[in-house]
Parts: C-alpha cells; sequence; structure tokens
C-alpha cells in the first residue's frame, strides 16, 4: 500500500509565504529542477501515439521484407487494393458527369475550356481543360491535380506546370480540390471566404465529421480525379490508353492516391508527398483528413503500397531535399518500391528523382517529370522547361459566380456524409428500442471502437513532493499511464488519519483550474474526500501545441491510424488513477467517484461505462453527442474528444445509458458549439436515457452547486 499520510515536520518559521507550483512534469518552473525522463511533457501524447502507429507500421515491414518472388508481389498487390477499398469505400455509383464548357480562351499555341461537372449528384468539380493547338490525332492526357492553394490551379507556380505541358503537346486537365479555388466546402457569400479558415482547416474539418462515421474525406478527392479521368476519357482530343496524373503537396497526395485506385493511370508523378508514415510522425505529424487514412496503418498501408500497387506501371517520385516531407522517408519508400519493380521484370519502370530545395516545384524537377511523361505517355520532345506568359484568376474562373456553391444547388462534403449518416443513425435509434440487447452491444463496439485498453499491472507511481497548507496537504504524483507515459497527478489529501472516500476531479482546463486554496477541489476536501486531480494526455501540462495555422485535429488523426482513440486512451488512464486511489491507505476502495469538467467529458464517460468501480458520475459542461457534430454544418469541439468510426455502433448517451443503476449528473451539457443544450436538445439526444434510468440520471441545464451533486450521487 502507497503510505498516503507523507506527513512531514513543518517548522514554524517566519518567513515569505510559499509559491506553490502544481505542475509535476518538467517545464513548470524555469528555475525548477530537470527532469530529463519527463523534460517534453506536451510531446508525451504524440510519442505515445506515434509508438503505437509504429507497432502497427512493424507488422507491415515485417510482411514486405519477405516478400520474393514476382507471384507474392502480385498477392500483396490484391490484398492492398482490397484494402484500399476497405479504407476509401463503398465508392459512390457512377452517376451521370452532365459535363459543361462555361467559356473558352484562345491562346498563343492552346486553348482553354473551362469546365463544370458534377463526380456525383448535385456534387460539382470546376476545371480547366488545355487543349494544344492543331492536334491531327488523339494525345495522351494528363489530369493535374493541386495543393493546398487558396486559387487552386489558377496560382502561377502551378500554371507553369500546365503550360509547360501543354505546350509540349499534352492535353492537361486541372480542377480544384476540394476547399480551394471555386469549391470552398463552408462560403460565406457575406465575406467572401470560407467560415472555417485555410484549405487545411476546410479539409480537416469536413474530415472529422466523416471520421467519426467511419469514412475517409480521401474518398472525396480520389473520386473526383476518378470522374475527372472518366471525362478525359469522353474527349474526342485525348488518348485513353495514355492518360497520366501528376500533382505537388496535395496535389501528391492525390495523385499517389488516384494512381494506386484507377488501373487507367498508366503514368504517375506524384510531386512533394511521398515520405513514409513512420518518418511523417517522427517529423511534422498527420497532415490533413484527406492524408490519413482511416485504420490505414492498422490495416497493413503506407505510404510505399500506393506506389507498389501500380507495379509494373511507370511511376516517378519526385521529392526535394529539404522538403518537410521527411527526405529520408522518401528515400527509404522510393528502395523499397524499386524491389517491387525490380522483383515484378521493369526496374525502369521506376524511379525517384531530388533537387536541393524546399517544398515545392523546381526547374530540374519539372523537366525530369516531362521527360518521364514524354517517354512513357509515348510523346517525345523537347524537355526543357520554358516561360510563358500566366492566365489571371479571373481568365479562369469557371462559374458565374465564382463558386459552385452559390452558382448551383450544390452539394458538399458536409451535406453527403450527414445523409449517409442517416440510416446509421436510424439504426441506433431502433436498436436503443431494445436497451437490454442494445447496451451490452454498444459497449462491446464502444470498447473496440475507442481502442480502450483494461490497464495492465500497475507501476509504482513517483512522488514528486508536496504542499502542506491548513488541515490538508496537496501530493504531486506522477502516476503511470499507458506505454511509457506519465500521468501528473495532484491528490488532496486530509491530514487526519482514517480513511475516506475518493473523487477522481478531471478538469479541461488542466488539474490547477480548480486547486487554488479556498477553490472547489479544498472545499470537497473539507467534506472528507480525497481527490485525485490528473491531466490526462492532452490536457494541461500534456498539452500538445499545434503548429499554426493548422486546426487541432493532429493526436485525433494520429491515434485513428492505429485504431485507437484519445479519448480512449484518457479512459484508461482515468482507470489508473482509481487504481492508484484504490491502493493508498486512506481511500476507501469502493467508494470512487468521478468528476468531468468540460472536454474530458466524454472520456470520464467511456471510463465509468467501461469500469463498474467507478460508483458515480458528475458531467459538467461535456459535449452531449456525437450525432449533433455531423448533423450541423459547423461546429466548436476538442476532436481529443471524440471516437472514429463511433457513429457506425454508438454514441456518448448509449454509454451514459450504460453507467446506471450508478447515479449520473449531467450539468449543461453542450451542443456541437459548445453551447448549453436546450430542454429540446436534451430531450432529442437523451430522452431514452432519461426513460431508462429514471430517478438515477439527473440533468441540470443551469448552473449547479457541486458540491449539492456529489452528495446527490452518493446518497443511498
Amino acid at each position: 500500500m502507497i503510505n498516503a499520510l507523507c506527513l512531514i515536520l513543518t517548522l514554524h518559521v517566519v518567513g515569505p509565504p510559499v509559491v506553490e507550483d502544481l505542475n509535476v512534469l518538467d517545464g513548470g518552473n524555469p528555475n525548477g529542477p530537470t527532469w530529463i525522463d519527463w523534460n517534453d511533457p506536451g510531446l508525451m501524447l504524440v510519442h505515445h501515439l506515434n509508438g503505437l502507429t509504429r507497432e502497427c507500421l512493424a507488422s507491415r515491414e515485417d510482411e514486405v521484407g519477405k516478400l520474393k518472388t514476382a507471384e507474392e508481389w502480385k498477392a500483396r498487390q490484391i490484398k492492398v487494393r482490397q484494402t484500399l477499398d476497405q479504407i476509401l469505400g463503398p465508392w459512390p455509383d457512377r452517376s451521370p458527369l452532365n459535363p459543361r464548357v462555361t467559356g473558352t480562351l484562345q491562346k498563343d499555341g492552346y486553348r482553354v475550356e473551362k469546365i463544370v461537372f458534377e463526380s456525383m449528384p448535385n456534387f460539382y468539380v470546376t476545371g480547366a481543360l488545355f487543349i494544344p493547338e492543331g492536334l491531327k490525332e488523339p494525345r495522351p492526357a494528363i489530369l493535374k491535380v493541386i495543393g493546398h492553394s487558396a486559387s487552386a490551379f489558377r496560382r502561377d507556380l502551378y500554371q507553369n506546370v500546365i503550360l509547360n505541358l501543354v505546350q509540349k503537346g499534352f492535353v492537361v486537365f486541372a480542377i480544384d480540390p476540394l476547399g480551394q479555388g471555386e469549391r470552398l466546402q463552408y462560403f460565406d457569400p457575406q465575406t467572401g471566404k470560407s467560415t472555417v479558415g485555410s484549405a487545411t482547416r476546410e479539409h480537416s474539418h469536413a474530415g472529422v465529421q466523416c471520421f467519426l462515421t467511419g469514412q475517409s474525406i480521401a474518398r472525396y478527392f480520389i473520386w473526383d480525379g476518378i470522374r475527372a479521368i472518366d471525362y478525359l476519357t469522353t474527349r474526342p482530343e485525348v488518348d485513353p490508353n495514355r492518360i497520366g496524373v501528376t500533382g505537388l503537396s496535395g496535389g501528391g497526395t492525390q495523385s499517389s492516391y488516384i494512381g494506386a485506385v484507377d488501373e487507367r493511370v498508366l503514368a504517375v508523378a506524384p510531386t512533394g508527398f511521398i515520405t513514409s508514415i513512420s518518418r511523417l510522425l517522427g517529423s511534422i505529424g498527420p497532415q490533413d483528413a484527406e492524408q490519413v487514412f482511416y485504420h490505414g496503418p492498422m490495416l497493413g498501408i503506407d505510404h510505399a503500397d500506393l506506389l507498389e500497387v501500380r507495379a509494373p506501371k511507370p511511376t516517378l517520385q519526385v521529392t526535394t531535399t529539404r522538403d518537410f516531407f521527411s527526405i529520408q522517408g522518401a528515400r527509404e519508400t522510393a528502395a523499397e518500391v524499386h524491389r517491387a519493380f525490380q522483383t515484378l521484370g521493369h526496374p525502369e519502370r521506376f524511379d525517384q528523382v531530388e533537387d536541393d530545395f524546399g517544398h515545392g516545384f523546381t526547374k530540374q524537377n519539372n523537366e525530369s517529370t516531362y521527360e518521364f511523361f514524354q517517354t512513357f505517355l509515348d510523346l517525345p520532345g523537347r524537355v526543357e522547361e520554358q516561360s510563358y506568359p500566366f492566365l489571371t484568376e479571373a481568365e479562369l474562373t469557371v462559374t458565374e459566380t465564382g463558386q459552385v456553391s452559390t452558382a448551383f444547388e450544390s452539394e458538399n462534403v458536409f451535406s453527403i456524409n450527414r445523409r449517409e449518416a442517416k440510416p446509421l443513425l436510424e439504426r441506433l435509434k431502433e436498436s436503443r428500442r431494445d436497451l437490454d440487447q442494445h447496451l451490452p452491444q454498444a459497449l462491446s463496439e464502444a470498447t473496440r471502437l475507442s481502442g480502450y485498453r483494461n490497464p495492465e499491472a500497475a507501476v509504482a507511481p513517483v512522488f514528486r513532493g508536496q504542499y502542506q497548507r491548513e488541515g490538508y496537504r496537496v501530493e504531486k504524483w506522477g502516476v503511470p499511464g499507458e506505454g511509457e507515459t506519465i500521468i501528473p497527478t495532484l491528490v488532496f489529501a486530509p491530514d487526519e488519519p482514517g480513511t475516506r472516500p475518493a473523487i477522481i476531479y478531471v478538469h479541461g482546463e488542466g488539474k490547477t483550474t480548480d486547486a487554488a486554496a479556498g477553490g472547489t477541489i479544498e472545499e470537497l476536501v473539507r467534506r472528507g474526500y480525497v481527490v485525485a486531480a490528473p491531466d490526462l494526455l492532452g490536457y494541461g501540462e500534456t498539452t500538445y501545441k499545434f503548429r499554426q495555422g493548422h486546426a487541432p485535429v493532429q493526436p485525433f488523426f494520429n491515434a485513428l491510424m492505429s485504431g485507437r482513440s484519445v479519448a480512449g486512451i484518457n479512459a484508461g488512464d482515468a482507470v489508473r488513477v482509481m487504481n492508484f486511489l484504490q491502493d493508498r491507505d486512506d481511500v476507501k476502495p469502493d467508494q470512487i467517484g468521478a468528476i468531468a469538467i468540460g472536454d474530458v467529458g466524454p472520456a470520464l464517460l467511456h471510463a465509468a461505462a467501461f469500469e463498474q468501480q467507478i460508483q458515480w458520475l458528475v458531467l459538467a459542461d461535456s459535449l452531449m453527442d456525437y450525432q449533433s457534430i455531423v448533423n450541423h454544418e459547423l461546429y466548436d469541439v476538442n476532436a481529443n474528444s471524440l471516437v472514429a468510426g463511433a457513429l457506425t455502433a454508438y454514441d456518448l448517451p448509449d454509454l451514459l445509458a450504460s453507467i446506471t443503476p450508478r447515479r449520473v449528473a449531467v450539468v449543461q451539457p453542450r451542443t456541437h458549439q459548445r453551447e448549453t443544450a436546450t430542454s429540446d436538445q436534451i430531450a432529442s439526444s437523451l430522452g431514452f436515457v432519461q426513460k431508462h434510468a429514471k430517478d438515477r440520471l439527473r440533468v441540470e441545464t443551469e448552473t449547479t452547486d457541486l458540491l449539492e451533486l456529489v452528495q446527490w450521487c452518493v446518497a443511498p
């Protein structure tokens, strides 16, 4: 048992008041001692998630490392294609494209047709078709997909490649990606801008909604490319047997994907994207939602697979040495891909080229790309890059209003995903008619989808010191979490000997939020409780600092790649804190409850649902459900509280229902916009729980005294 008294002799010496540093890990006090093991707590979550994903990748590497023969590589290709279909599917039907030409430009040596087509019904794709002058026979065509530029293919650096290709005789079709150019998904006509921010934020905002339904937004990017190729094959100027795809950055992502899943792509040249997931994790981390495959590494998919599945079709990997996409990972991937092409008998059809540059195009790499397409699409000519006059953005505007959302009655990713989520939610509603059967199944699926793991055998916690206050002390503990992580935890314990009930008190703003003398936690201690206040991973001391301009979704994306979730990991760590309390000699082990305030609410709800020894639960200012996020275009939630794929099997109210007959108090439940839910919203979301739990569930829409709620929870 842990000696919970931790008593020390106090010398009553007059002196300056003690300034409390309630950080447990290093970093709270720049003048304090350095703890080498815990010197960067903000990256603890990231390191742990990286390790989980790398475990998945290690299994893949072991499998690929054993491939020796062409037959074995071909079997691997079949497996990868099936896995990609599983990750990205189900693919939409090939509905009518309904293409239209909205304008034509005649330029020196080529003409431009401004095109809009529907990759899905009422889901519009804008683009520009560049056609060389004087064609006498069908030519090879290049689909040019674009990186994260607000103006998309209209930007000068993209036009440079497009114009060089068309002047060399290629038909080039450049299309706007989702969230860019004329395809903003969250366009505000009043401001003329996106309501959620940059292209990366547009992609990830919609991507989170897709992940909740078990889908990847990558499907939309790929399907747009596939349908663009469908359109190209209808054009008399195009030889359908000589089609290539290329793009930079996000365009490198798209060209890699399209080349992997569409067998009509004869030659592909992704630029500035291909590295390896392991090297990506060790450098900039997961990027936009479309670059993150749902459960990809867990199912054995890495960047190399996107190229190897094509072998032996011509493939060029275009890289730069100072790209933020790791050149080391690019070289390692190229070595593996080369082995596949060599074993399949055509090593000359794969190459990696690189230039000394940052993230972007270079003349040398561009000329390698031109030569690659000239060789393998059978259109020989001069490879030298030339300068051509750029077209203005106005010239290349395709729609009448400049945005498909205002030019047409247009669908967007949100509306399609909401429609696809509807049968999932209806199935949940129907299943809830028989809660005796539904709740055990929902709990089982919640365990699987959240990636919750029962805590392993306890490792000894580390005592970091304490502060004496009047009548109680504040102990600082490093409680071992999942893997090699540490849960920084404060324990507030009365001085008088004896055993007491205990409370796990978790706040989304960090453990110190209510920890001050005279604060809420002190009041609970004076009522006779031992209180443990941990910072679960991603909160408080362990908050991850996001890159400027990027949405705070990287841990959520990282976790789902390995089939885990931050919420599920946090739930396991909350149980570890409970076990820590049970091992103390001042705690009654069968009288432990939990209070969760803010964004940590869903994690504690999972923990209480999975662990029956948590006797009661108070949720304050906590997200009420996941379904409201997919049902509303705009939302504001902490992605760490979400579970990818949850809505395929359960939602937060199902966990709430599963906790009864234990008591639960829900105070000011929050909507998808962090607003206090109305009575109607509560009835819609929690009505079946209230009916099931009866007097064991208390829902308050007004600020309620926390101590009174605890008293209600522990009442007989």
